[in-house]
């Protein structure tokens, strides 16, 4: 049987050799197909590298967009926590001011509630009441008698931790503004006041966890927040040196510790200028007065 090829002719320039080439028609084929099937491959592997770039660049744009709304969300928690710390200052500042002025009851019973209290709620209308009895005019007359009105020794025998001022936030890792200081102490240890005074509240508040705050008159006051435990209520007269609460890590806390600050007229005031001057501890022992505050 006859088969049915192509003649392909040579000729060389220089030798005029002439030189033929018989190419079946399957050889053809299968070069057409070989080309046809490596054009469709170079289609396919252009057309998978059109769609990884595509997807590449939507990933690069989402992980940029990832980025900005990540770097909004921290500048709105960081301006919500600093609305919230303002916030809570003008909330204690309000407090302290009502209740100089024994217009404004401070454990927040409602006035509407059932025709019988609970035990609860009885308990902290006595605590009320008792509280009321502090009015201006008799907090004029008691403060006569204390003589220690001036914050004078250590609330507790411990180390500092972190200094007043300006201070590196351990939540956020950014610059602050530290009001007290705080000293070591492990859940439980006792905690003294400072001075004589009243205790102007004794309840949770905020980052400050269970915290007391002492009035001793002439716009100063004392905080000792994270405690574990609170032996004091509010409109009770303390002496300095008496035990008032318990150190603890409640609030915003890391480790358990006592923090404890010194206002004047509402204004922190760095407490070192009394703890320097004091050899007196809490629960007695020298301290050393070159602590880096």
């Amino acid at each position: 049987m006859k088969q049915h090829y192509f003649i392909l002719v040579l000729a060389h320039s220089f030798h005029g050799r002439l030189r033929r080439l018989h190419i079946p028609h399957q050889a053809l084929w299968g070069v057409f197909l070989l080309a046809l099937f490596g054009a469709a491959s170079l289609l396919g592997m252009a057309g998978s590298y059109a769609r990884m770039a595509w997807k590449v660049a939507n990933y690069n744009s989402l992980q940029n967009q990832f980025e900005t709304l990540q770097a909004k969300y921290e500048k709105l928690e960081k301006s919500a926590s600093a609305t919230n710390e303002q916030l809570a200052t003008l909330q204690l500042f309000a407090t302290e001011v009502s209740m100089a002025y024994g217009i404004k009851r401070s454990d927040g019973i409602a006035s509407e509630g059932p025709l019988l209290p609970s035990f609860t709620d009885s308990v902290k209308e006595y605590n009320f009441l008792k509280a009321a009895n502090f009015s201006r005019s008799h907090r004029k007359y008691t403060r006569a008698f204390h003589t220690n009105v001036r914050p004078s020794i250590w609330p507790v025998q411990g180390g500092l931790l972190s200094s007043f001022g300006r201070r590196v936030d351990p939540f956020s890792g950014e610059g602050s503004f530290h009001a007290g200081v705080d000293l070591s102490a492990g859940v439980g240890v006792p905690v003294r006041v400072t001075a004589d005074g009243i205790v102007l509240r004794a309840e949770w508040f905020g980052g400050y966890g269970k915290v007391v705050v002492i009035d001793h008159g002439a716009g100063m006051h004392t905080y000792y927040a994270h405690l574990s435990r609170m032996d004091v209520i509010p409109g009770q007269d303390v002496r300095r040196g008496q035990i008032i609460a318990a150190a603890g890590a409640t609030g915003r806390v890391t480790a358990p510790h006592l923090h404890y600050e010194v206002r004047q007229n509402g204004t922190p005031i760095n407490p070192y200028i009394f703890l320097a001057r004091s050899t007196v501890v809490a629960a007695s022992g020298p301290v050393k007065k070159d602590l880096p505050f």
